[in-house]
């Protein structure tokens, strides 16, 4: 039941975000599930992490196809979301935590940076 309610809630969520809202929300389920990942794998539960890991690739993913490719920032952006996805890949493949604490902590960066842009934006204040 409250899994329904929640699924409602976010489908009410993505649907009246704005772009940037939507980002916010793509970063803040990244950083998720990739905590959830991290603490199946130290509690030595690798397998179960490998379906949070995907999801969060698949976020990145998802990150990579919405930039716009004619800014500089874009291309810069792009190179940071499949490094990181790749950087996933070998966490599933060579159970590492260390590596998933370093993908976490860009995840956690990205989101931190991008509260503070939507900030800005909303204030009416230019970058």
């Amino acid at each position: 039941m409250q899994t329904s309610i929640q699924d409602k809630y976010l489908k009410v969520q993505v649907e009246t975000a704005s772009p940037g809202e939507l980002t916010l929300l793509l970063y803040q389920e990244l950083v998720r599930t990739l905590y959830k990942a991290r603490q199946l794998g130290a509690q030595g539960e690798w397998f179960n992490s490998v379906e949070p890991l995907h999801k969060g690739r698949d976020i990145l993913f998802e990150l990579m196809s919405t930039l716009d490719m004619k800014y500089d920032l874009s291309n810069d952006l792009y190179e940071l979301y499949s490094f990181y996805a790749q950087c996933i890949a070998t966490v599933i493949i060579k159970h590492d935590g260390d590596l998933l604490d370093e993908v976490l902590d860009f995840a956690k960066g990205m989101l931190d940076t991008w509260k503070q842009v939507l900030q800005i934006v909303k204030s009416g204040n230019t970058l």
